[in-house]
């Protein structure tokens, strides 16, 4: 049986009550999310407070983060509580349309993990549903009430698949938000890049593309994958 919870150098995260647990995508985007200079995050669908926790460590931001899934809601409360960082991340239970029409502040930067089934088969619960399909959260709403919640040079950071590349340009394009940075994520050297990570600004600027090999071979890991998260796995 898989473990309820997952211990990073400096926070643990339970994740039983969540319907997506901690993996590899959220590791991703919360070690490869510039936050160093923002004064102002929200973590969009924070589940167990993963992303959220990881920002919080490097950075010293006051973060927000929302979840419309009553579960991941007091998983993240739980998580940010036991963590030494609960001072400035508050957690929401709240939709993002709900949240975004309140209009309280503007974030410098804004993460997420969205659901990304676009067309297939529901999953087999309504929580794991929730989590990683778009009925409940599609992109282009995604991207514009982010947009609407951005300071002046705020930035949005996401993974998504790769096959979604080409339908992110364009509710980017219509959302008049632009591509800044971008990184291909192959799993084992040698492979097809199967996520896609995504800086998203309101400015044109030089974009700047790279790739990420994640293992050289099943438990071996790249250097470059390896840079990128020893701050906050165990074992890096």
């Amino acid at each position: 049986m898989a473990n309820s919870f997952f211990r990073f150098k400096q926070f643990t995260v339970s994740h039983e009550k969540c319907a997506m647990k901690v993996g590899t995508d959220g590791v991703l985007l919360g070690a490869w999310a510039q936050a160093e200079e923002a004064k102002r995050v929200l973590d969009i669908g924070t589940g167990s407070g993963l992303i959220a926790l990881m920002i919080a460590q490097r950075c010293f931001a006051d973060i927000d983060a929302i979840d419309i899934d009553e579960g991941a809601y007091t998983q993240s409360l739980e998580n940010v509580a036991s963590s030494p960082f609960s001072d400035r991340i508050k957690v929401f239970h709240q939709s993002l349309d709900e949240f975004a029409s309140q209009g309280k502040n503007r974030y410098d930067l804004i993460v997420s993990n969205p659901p990304y089934f676009v067309s297939s088969l529901k999953p087999p619960t309504e929580n794991r549903s929730l989590a990683r399909h778009t009925d409940t959260l599609r992109l282009e709403d995604l991207l514009r009430l982010s947009r609407s919640m951005l300071s002046e040079n705020g930035r949005i950071a996401l993974i998504l698949p790769y096959d979604q590349e080409e339908f992110l340009y364009t509710r980017m394009e219509e959302a008049e938000l632009f591509l800044l940075r971008q990184t291909d994520v192959i799993p084992v050297l040698g492979g097809s890049p199967k996520r896609i990570l995504v800086e998203i600004g309101q400015k044109p600027d030089i974009l700047q593309k790279d790739t990420l090999t994640i293992e050289i071979e099943r438990h071996r890991y790249t250097p470059e994958y390896q840079q990128l998260t020893k701050a906050y796995y165990l074992n890096m």
